[in-house]
């Protein structure tokens, strides 16, 4: 057994060239840039056209690989969070590793939607610490374009295309890395977000969402567990330099922090810039964050989310 800590390294994210402004969804739906912003806070979001979603992954992938400065070779492990895999089977993290040519590498997804990070983030943790992998390459991504009903205004509105990926490292110095993380889920809350199977050609079917009951869910589920993680790390708030939330709606984050008392200017908020990407918003918005110059090294995080099944769970990391 090691008693190596993980840490995430190298972040990095990639989105698709075509943009869907809130205009161009008012001439799909009955909408308008007025009502999407005042209800999601978001402003746009990216959609592949050709691109299936592992491109999307392996883009992603190859960023984070030049970050890190070193090669697909080095990789001895490859974790896909995702709910929208080209194939039923096999999983996308192969096709990945095919596409990188990651030979030395073992590879699978991890399927718990919105959380799927997080969750991936754990198996990634404990790999690490158990000495079964020294460099882990992590992806959140998903194509939502491809589950979105486009006469559902409801949904349609809320999704978009993107990923997200880091690497997660043996490290053996204790005041950088993964402090701490903790999942939940619910089954009888099952039907509250739901891709249901196609009864068409088409590979997947669409996403159905119960919004105000998810609303009230997203709240309660993210809000109990971030207070239980910083209880169980003798932690507050306070020790938190920036909160790093599933990018489902801004109403969403700004609700959760007024009712916990946590500074919304400690937020990272970036879905005005790419929607709900579900697997991949936290990665996205944790590069978002960087990439503003809001997160430096040495910042403690608090990553948070929820998602269907319904999953949720808060993660406590110093980069």
């Amino acid at each position: 057994m090691s008693n190596s800590n993980s840490v995430i390294s190298s972040i990095a994210s990639y989105l698709p060239e075509k943009i869907l402004t809130n205009d161009d969804l008012s001439k799909i739906v009955d909408t308008n840039n007025e009502w999407i912003v005042s209800r999601t806070g978001i402003e746009k979001r990216h959609i592949v056209t050709d691109e299936k979603n592992y491109d999307l992954a392996y883009k992603s992938a190859l960023l984070t690989l030049e970050k890190e400065g070193i090669t697909s070779q080095d990789i001895d492990c490859i974790i896909v969070a995702t709910i929208t895999s080209a194939d039923k089977s096999p999983a996308t993290a192969n096709k990945v590793q095919a596409m990188l040519g990651a030979k030395n590498a073992f590879a699978f997804d991890v399927q718990a939607a919105c959380s799927g990070f997080l969750y991936g983030l754990n198996v990634a943790d404990s790999f690490i610490k158990s000495g079964k992998a020294n460099n882990i390459l992590l992806i959140g991504s998903d194509a939502m374009s491809l589950v979105t009903d486009w006469k559902d205004r409801s949904t349609c509105v809320l999704l978009g295309d993107g990923a997200g990926s880091c690497i997660v490292k043996k490290y053996n110095d204790n005041n950088k890395g993964i402090i701490d993380i903790q999942l939940y889920s619910d089954g009888s809350k099952y039907n509250q977000i739901v891709v249901h199977n196609s009864e068409k050609n088409n590979y997947m079917g669409h996403m159905t969402m119960n919004g105000p009951e998810v609303f009230k869910s997203a709240i309660k589920c993210m809000g109990e567990s971030m207070k239980k993680i910083l209880e169980k790390n003798n932690m507050t708030i306070e020790d938190i330099d920036w909160i790093v939330p599933h990018q489902a709606n801004a109403r969403i984050i700004k609700t959760l922090c007024e009712m916990n008392n946590y500074p919304i200017e400690k937020a990272i908020i970036s879905i005005q810039e790419h929607a709900n990407t579900s697997s991949a918003t936290i990665p996205l918005a944790l590069n978002y964050g960087i990439a503003c110059g809001k997160i430096k090294e040495g910042n403690t995080i608090l990553l948070t989310a929820m998602g269907a099944g319904l999953t949720w769970g808060s993660a406590i990391i110093r980069l």
